[in-house]
């Protein structure tokens, strides 16, 4: 018996497994559902499937990974037999979340598709804003968005709580502070706050003034947000020249930009991005530092109202939770802290964006080369070779083992331990979390 099959509002035919398959999956979560028949060619004859089983795993990595949020419930993957040929049918339902999207695109014009017709068409920027802002009103993305991971654990959190006297109970912080899906899976707010997860957040530095040529690239993420945090500061610390001026009494310190300023940028960017689209970024130039967080202004903010210092937050709990470790305030002076100093043409806001970008101070840069300090060299004590070998380690693997260490340095164990104790005593590195489990931080 001949099947026919014909492209239509409701039926998308594909002769092989592609990646655009997952275009016409959340063409169809996004309107009103329909088929795509694998092993079928555009003119509706069937030509089977040559390897179901390898492509009956990548659909179940589509349904299950590419797609936010998760259309595992509302998706049906079946095989029949066609003509005495193998064809997969995967029956989309109509999706109750409102919008869906390619995950790696995120809630973009390019993740955010349609069904009009037999074709696929991205979303507007307006159709996505108004279906998400009716799908997601008073709710924050990252609660509704699952983490990659089962089973995580939070013990860096528990010390920073423990470290400002305050204590989370193991059998209700989790419910308090919102890091479980209606469906009792962890979130994505928990993944940032994890000991261990796939976030990255990266500080690069070019050398020049584009970004034709990087001298150097770290990564301080993959840990829990507020221990990353902490890394990016101290290293915008250690980044941050000062000039000194000691003909006058007293000596006048003039320093490569404001710490006060470049700090607050930081923190808005990573407490306001939007990490369901991807993380922030931090970058230095040789005449200023760049600071890019995603998701535009949150909805209902103007511009008007941004410069004015109204706060309102992006993620709620996670700007709590910076609250609670007394990093920023709810009082909104971040913005017109940095306004005041260098202007509001430093921010440039886009739709989907808000890059903030803070200039060298020109004195400074002139007279780098003559008097340059860091204030990571002010008044420090010298250290040993050993130390300063374990710190170029740390800053690149801050989970290293005195063990591996040992190996990298060609020291014993017991050189490296009577290192680490006085790199602690000089204030150079803490310990996070327990011996077993924790992690380095960098100060200097």
């Amino acid at each position: 018996m001949k099947h026919e099959f014909v492209e239509s509002e409701k039926v998308e035919l594909k002769s092989k497994y592609t990646d655009a398959i997952a275009r016409s999956v959340v063409a169809f979560l996004n309107t009103e559902g329909g088929q795509v028949f694998i092993g079928v060619d555009d003119n509706g004859n069937v030509v089977g499937i040559p390897n179901v089983d390898d492509t009956l795993k990548k659909l179940s990595d589509l349904i299950t990974v590419q797609i936010e949020p998760s259309p595992q419930d509302i998706i049906d993957i079946n095989l029949k037999l066609i003509e005495g040929k193998y064809v997969i049918a995967l029956n989309v339902t109509k999706g109750p979340s409102g919008i869906y999207c390619i995950k790696k695109y995120g809630y973009s014009t390019t993740g955010c598709l349609m069904r009009i017709g037999s074709t696929n068409r991205e979303m507007t920027t307006t159709q996505i804003r108004v279906r998400y802002e009716k799908t997601f009103a008073d709710n924050e993305k990252m609660l509704i968005v699952p983490s990659k991971y089962g089973d995580i654990s939070f013990r860096t959190l528990k010390v920073y709580y423990s470290e400002k006297g305050l204590h989370l109970d193991d059998s209700s912080f989790e419910v308090n502070m919102n890091l479980r899906t209606d469906s009792g899976r962890y979130n994505l707010l928990a993944e940032l706050l994890s000991d261990r997860n796939d976030i990255p957040l990266i500080f690069v530095k070019f050398r020049g003034l584009d970004k034709s040529s990087i001298s150097e690239r770290n990564d301080y993420g993959h840990t829990c947000i507020l221990l990353a945090y902490e890394k990016i500061k101290n290293r915008l610390i250690s980044e941050n020249i000062c000039t000194t001026d000691t003909t006058v009494r007293p000596r006048k310190d003039t320093y490569l930009y404001d710490m006060d300023c470049v700090d607050e940028a930081v923190i808005n960017a990573i407490v306001h991005n939007d990490w369901t689209q991807t993380e922030p970024l931090f970058s230095m130039f040789e005449d200023r530092i760049e600071i890019f967080s995603h998701g535009g202004l949150p909805n209902g903010l103007t511009k008007e109202l941004f410069f004015e210092g109204v706060s309102k937050p992006r993620n709620t709990t996670l700007m709590r939770i910076f609250m609670n470790m007394e990093v920023t305030e709810h009082t909104g002076h971040g913005i017109p802290t940095i306004i005041k100093k260098y202007g509001k043409e430093v921010f440039d806001i886009g739709d989907d964006y808000i890059k903030c970008t803070i200039p060298f101070n020109s004195e400074v840069m002139d007279n780098k080369p003559q008097t340059q300090t860091t204030v990571a060299s002010n008044n420090v004590e010298d250290i040993s070779k050993t130390e300063k070998g374990i710190l170029g380690l740390l800053v690149s693997n801050n989970v290293e083992t005195a063990d591996s260490m040992a190996e990298h340095l060609s020291v014993t164990k017991r050189t490296i331990e009577r290192a680490l104790k006085s790199l602690q005593d000089k204030g150079y590195i803490r310990r996070v979390g327990s011996k077993r489990a924790g992690s380095w931080l960098v100060i200097k």
